[in-house]
């Protein structure tokens, strides 16, 4: 008795895996945060703004990419802390990028350029980091512990004035 076999070919699914710029954005501004020496990564005057406003630390800020179907480009506007070698932060940067975005996705990075906008000690960005946010935040505290203050006052002013006066009619 013989059996048939049959054999079947292995059905191929077809499809593309793309990547959106800001998958690839926040993969790299996450990875970016071990390196040794850098502070941060410069959205410029508007994210900067957009930052301080509202207290976002959003991690694509600053990180501008070119994505293709195998192939990642980066571009870096970068501050760096002062007394740190900077060319060893730039290769650190690489290594670091060059790993997460092949481990997650198997682009290839390509090229990654930097540009240094600023170079301040650790002291002096965390003091900036302070958010408009929370100095708007301390400002209204502190008017609205004042109207109330000032409030109290004349409610009290007001309260003796009407009760020290004498009826108008008989």
């Amino acid at each position: 008795m013989t059996q048939a076999v049959e054999l079947t070919k292995a059905k191929t699914i077809r499809g593309d895996l793309t990547y959106d710029d800001k998958v690839i954005e926040k993969i790299i501004g996450l990875a970016l945060e071990s390196v040794d020496g850098l502070l941060g990564v410069d959205g410029g005057f508007l994210s900067n703004i957009k930052e301080k406003l509202v207290n976002t630390d959003s991690t694509r800020d600053g990180v501008n990419v070119e994505v293709g179907k195998k192939q990642v480009a980066v571009d870096l506007n970068i501050v760096a802390e002062y007394k740190k070698h900077v060319p060893t932060i730039f290769e650190d940067i690489k290594k670091v990028i060059e790993t997460e975005v092949k481990g997650m996705t198997n682009l290839d990075v390509v090229e990654v350029n930097v540009n240094v906008v600023d170079i301040k000690t650790r002291q002096q960005y965390e003091e900036e980091k302070i958010s408009l946010q929370e100095r708007i935040t301390e400002v209204a505290q502190t008017t609205g512990e004042f109207a109330s203050a000032h409030y109290n006052k004349a409610a009290k002013g007001i309260q003796n004035l009407t009760e020290s006066d004498e009826p108008r009619v008989i």
